[in-house]
């Protein structure tokens, strides 16, 4: 048997750092559906794909990384069949190499610190001490999607600082766990275990790195799944608490999925909705039996409470306002 090599070689050779390159495939949308077309179009193309709306009602930049040359010709077919129903052509592809450490060194430097709530989200390039009474959580820019910037993630952040002076979960589940940012900030809120699923193998290996990064390894575990479809993820059901920063199309498509993975006095935080898009997600869930306990509102992105009967604490929604990031 091969002995196991020195921590800071096993770094080395799990992360992107070490590669010499990326491919990034880039796509403009006119609006949120026919955004969702091409994030079907490019979810398996071989690494991360991250959204981003220009304002509230804008066009949409996609943008996917892959860790080895795209099929081109594969990925512009299944764009065609995604655009089914649409109005107009879909929008052009652009397929670009791009080289690994000038990327990983660009995306750092465009990564200040984030405060949100007592989450203090940074990347390993930041020095100096952690704000007082702030729980730190250590992203790097990798080929997954979520370093705490984005509006959605901030405003289940803000969820989740909500949530613990009311509510203290045993088991938790962060479903399209990204670069698993949420499962790390509820493992270092609760100290609790916490179950992360992402249907990207890459957002699997760098959720993992993240937990052992951030000291949470022993709590976080991360798996490959396609939605709810492990058995790995039922073993572990009811959850008390279910993390989804999504997109609005699935979240109300997995909402019965989530109401049976829930316990019976279980909360959810759904998120990566624009604010137009609440009654679609909302109106889903509460066809399985969960109410609006509140809302986290940032850059025009909605992050939603739901509980599976009234939370006391709760006597009517609450709204969380944020701004911009």
């Amino acid at each position: 048997m091969t002995p196991p090599a020195p921590a800071a070689e096993r770094q080395k050779k799990d992360t992107p750092r070490q590669a010499k390159s990326l491919w990034k495939i880039t796509a403009e949308a006119p609006d949120a559906d026919s955004a969702q077309a091409v994030i079907v179009a490019l979810e398996n193309a071989g690494g991360a794909v991250s959204a981003f709306v220009s304002a509230p009602e804008g066009s949409w930049r996609i943008d996917a990384l892959s860790s080895f040359a795209p099929d081109r010709g594969l990925i512009e077919a299944k764009l065609d069949l995604a655009w089914s129903g649409l109005k107009g052509s879909p929008p052009a592809l652009a397929f670009a190499r791009v080289e690994q450490q000038d990327w990983l060194t660009a995306n750092q430097a465009s990564f200040p610190p984030i405060k949100a709530g007592r989450f203090f989200i940074h990347g390993s390039h930041v020095k100096g001490p952690v704000p007082a009474e702030s729980l730190a959580l250590k992203i790097d820019a990798a080929t997954a999607f979520g370093t705490g910037e984005h509006g959605s993630t901030q405003g289940c952040l803000l969820a989740l600082d909500l949530l613990a002076r009311r509510f203290r979960p045993r088991r938790v589940l962060d479903m399209g766990t990204g670069t698993g940012v949420l499962a790390l900030a509820a493992s270092k809120l609760w100290r609790r275990p916490v179950s992360a699923f992402d249907i990207d193998a890459e957002a699997v290996r760098v959720s993992a790195l993240n937990a052992r990064a951030n000291g949470v390894a022993n709590l976080v575990t991360a798996r490959r799944a396609d939605g709810y479809r492990h058995r790995d993820l039922w073993r572990g059901a009811p959850y008390d608490l279910i993390l989804a920063n999504i997109l609005a199309q699935p979240l109300a498509k997995m909402a019965r999925d989530l109401a049976r993975a829930l316990s019976p006095r279980g909360v959810a935080v759904l998120a990566g909705l624009l604010i137009r898009q609440e009654s679609l997600v909302l109106s889903a869930h509460r066809a399985h039996g969960l109410h609006l306990a509140a809302r986290c509102d940032v850059a025009g992105w909605r992050a939603l409470v739901l509980a599976r009967i009234p939370m006391r604490s709760f006597n009517r929604p609450i709204n969380l306002y944020s701004g911009n990031p």
